[in-house]
């Protein structure tokens, strides 16, 4: 047996985790990578059916944290996650069709996108923030249904669990805190992953072993990203900005691989 591949699936995973539990995602669109380029998984499309489901069981372990810390905001987060679901099952059919070294070339040019939204966005201090209830839905329920149903589907097709999209969406469309927005956004990030690694999971298109390491390394490194989140929310600003210089650097490399297989 090469353990060599068993322990990049762990150190990955503990990566990923830990990435999830301090800022609410932005670990899972390392996950394809990590598997394709760290653990060596040869198929695109096996490395996100696999991620998707390492993704879902890591945040879910995640949530579990955040919601016991009381930064899950429930009606808002279950309501963004049905539209998600959606949009992922549409989105993981049309990925599972597309051509595996074009959807990484694609994934690539999404990591650099997803940094420069990184880079721009403003976080407020949620002090508008405005909770879904009667009084609120007619304005809320439009923005949540719609983000969540285009980032679901986003999710599906490159099978990353959304959180750098998500958290964001549900700041601007409910005002929430960071912390909040962070906690309620795994509940999104799992839904979603649990939708795509479904669909993989019924073609065939996952790698059970190097899952459960991911997720036992995910795990782990989730508990160290949860406390550590509970503490640096003054520096998160700073600690978003060097990840998306992360992602950045990781999508260039994602880009430059893709084209040469795509192109070259």
């Amino acid at each position: 047996m090469n353990i060599g591949p068993d322990i990049a699936s762990v150190g990955s995973g503990s990566l990923v985790g830990f990435v999830l539990g301090l800022i609410g995602g932005g670990g899972s669109i390392l996950a394809v990578p990590l598997l394709v380029y760290v653990v060596g998984v040869a198929s695109p499309h096996v490395a996100i059916g696999t991620s998707a489901v390492a993704v879902a069981l890591s945040a879910f372990a995640n949530l579990l944290g955040h919601a016991r810390a009381g930064n899950v905001r429930w009606p808002c987060a279950l309501v963004f996650s049905a539209a998600g679901i959606a949009g992922a099952a549409v989105g993981s059919t049309i990925g599972k069709s597309f051509d595996g070294q074009k959807l990484l070339l694609l994934f690539g040019v999404l990591m650099i996108v997803i940094a420069i939204m990184m880079f721009v966005r403003k976080g407020g201090d949620g002090a508008a923030f405005q909770p879904l209830g009667r009084t609120t839905a007619s304005k809320l329920l439009p923005r949540l249904l719609g983000m969540g149903g285009l980032v679901g589907a986003m999710s599906g097709f490159f099978g990353i669990g959304g959180g750098f999209l998500i958290v964001p969406g549900m700041m601007g469309a409910a005002r929430m805190p960071m912390i909040m927005a962070i906690g309620s956004s795994l509940v999104a990030v799992t839904a979603f992953g649990i939708t795509t690694a479904v669909s993989y999971a019924l073609s065939g298109l996952v790698d059970w072993r190097i899952a459960a390491l991911f997720v036992a390394g995910g795990v782990a490194g989730g508990i160290g990203g949860t406390l550590l989140a509970q503490r640096l929310s003054g520096s998160k600003s700073m600690l978003s900005r060097v990840f998306a210089s992360i992602v950045a650097i990781v999508g260039v490399y994602v880009v430059v691989r893709g084209y040469a297989a795509v192109f070259g």
